[in-house]
């Protein structure tokens, strides 16, 4: 399997420049990775016309599954399109929240799977096992990054590259990622605002950091790349 992924679907590019190719440890935390994953796979569910966002909550408007057998399980675990309760759909925000870290193990699995992330399995103090996930050829993490810079270089001209531009600042991945200065990571951090699935996850993000600070998350402070 050509580890390049010449058509990567938003996760993957996400994981694929959020994680070291040679150690496999994310540049963020991973908490924060995960809220970024599970926003990214409803952001590619979007994009392939199967859901849409009203009032922060997700709705199914075509639950014919997608290709992909992620995206095909992720979609089959939504509501649908007439549950949801009184205001029917799932709130976005508390769906990335309380799946990211289901969404984001699925995304790994499929990347190992496909020969391009190998898993490795560390101990902490000897005791507690935890996974690392380096390339399986650098060339696939690479290439990945090289479309982001050309995107990056052009402005984001689509909604693809804007949506992923918006999904690493939200999750505090700009400094890593990024390679234009503090005037592009300041156009990603503006177009948070623009996609409800990076918002999402910079609204969990804000929670996770707010809780940690003994602060109230509903301030305007201290969330993703502000």
């Amino acid at each position: 399997m050509n580890p390049t992924l010449p058509e990567p679907t938003l996760p993957e590019e996400l994981l694929l420049l959020a994680l070291d190719p040679r150690r496999g440890k994310p540049y963020c935390r991973n908490r924060f990775l995960e809220y970024a994953v599970a926003g990214a796979v409803l952001a590619e569910l979007e994009l392939h016309g199967r859901i849409a966002e009203q009032l922060g909550r997700i709705r199914v408007i075509s639950p014919l599954a997608p290709q992909d057998p992620l995206l095909a399980q992720v979609l089959g675990s939504l509501p649908a399109p007439d549950e949801g309760g009184l205001a029917g759909g799932v709130s976005a925000k508390r769906w990335i929240r309380r799946t990211g870290r289901y969404v984001e193990e699925l995304c790994l699995e499929h990347l190992v799977g496909r020969s391009v992330l190998r898993r490795e399995t560390h101990r902490l103090l000897g005791l507690l096992p935890y996974h690392r996930h380096p390339a399986a050829d650098p060339a696939g993490p690479a290439a990945v990054r090289e479309r982001f810079a050309a995107a990056e270089a052009a402005g984001f001209p689509d909604r693809r590259s804007r949506t992923l531009a918006a999904l690493i600042s939200a999750t505090g991945l700009s400094g890593a990622v990024a390679q234009g200065g503090w005037r592009s990571r300041s156009t990603m951090r503006d177009l948070v605002h623009d996609e409800w699935t990076a918002y999402a996850v910079r609204q969990n993000v804000r929670q996770d950091k707010a809780d940690r600070n003994g602060t109230s998350a509903g301030g305007g402070g201290g969330g993703g790349d502000d």
